[in-house]
């Protein structure tokens, strides 16, 4: 219960909850895409597919790990374990499937995946600071 209301917190919007996950999958397979152009030009849809699973599948554990559906737009509840659990996860599943798991591939995958995975969250969170986009589902905002 919130001390302010006397109310249960609501859950989030589920076009909000849908948003992020579909921003997180979307931007997970431009990282894929993005080190596939970089590196290989050909089977490029099945190549994304095969780059990106394990960053989605380590972001789902994020999602869960993290229970990111409470806040999916939050940047330390969300973003962080989204990221974090996508490069984690990412790896390991790369690892013990026998893809590529360098040191120069798992720091170019930590940043570019928290820039993508945190730095959404973080500009839509500095927009609602200023007022510019409306947060329906939180009191707060």
């Amino acid at each position: 219960m919130s001390s302010h209301t006397g109310k249960s917190p609501k859950p989030p919007a589920l076009p909000r909850l849908l948003g992020a996950a579909t921003a997180d999958a979307v931007l997970i397979m431009v990282f894929a895409a993005v080190g596939r152009d970089a590196h290989q030009r050909g089977d490029i849809l099945t190549g994304v597919l095969l780059t990106a699973w394990p960053f989605l599948a380590g972001a789902a554990l994020g999602w869960l790990v993290g229970r990111a559906w409470r806040d999916p737009l939050s940047v330390r509840r969300a973003g962080l374990a989204v990221w974090l659990g996508s490069v984690a996860g990412g790896m390991v599943l790369r690892a013990v499937t026998g893809q590529t798991v360098v040191l120069p591939f798992v720091i170019v995958a930590l940043l570019s995946l928290g820039l993508l995975l945190v730095g959404y969250r973080l500009l839509l969170a500095g927009a609602r600071r200023r007022g510019r986009v409306a947060a329906p589902d939180r009191p707060d905002a």
